[in-house]
């Protein structure tokens, strides 16, 4: 989606998620600039949304991922995220949610 990653992985409860996403981050942003795919400097948003899944809902999940832009003819990705929040039951400010891109 031009807007929004899906990553599905799995990890040990000694790993730290968010040095994981921290190193996506900036190693991805280093490559896609070094390799000019954008106009301008690319770089990502602050920020994450990180879910759990146990192993027997990763067949669900995977479909899920895998119809992103069908899903998203029908849904933005901000409201069903604050959906996917609610859900989880997080707490949030929608101060500190994903602000849509400008192209």
């Amino acid at each position: 989606m031009p807007d929004h990653l899906h990553i599905l992985f799995g990890m040990r409860p000694t790993q730290s998620i968010s040095d994981l996403l921290q190193d996506i981050k900036g190693n991805s942003s280093k490559w896609i600039n070094e390799r000019k795919f954008t106009k301008r400097r690319f770089s990502w948003q602050e920020g994450y949304g990180a879910f759990s899944y146990s192993k027997s809902q990763l067949p669900q999940v995977i479909q899920y991922i895998a119809k992103q832009q069908e899903h998203h003819l029908k849904k933005t990705f901000i409201k069903e995220y604050k959906e996917s929040l609610n859900a989880f039951n997080v707490e949030f400010d929608d101060r500190y949610i994903f602000k849509p891109i400008e192209y």
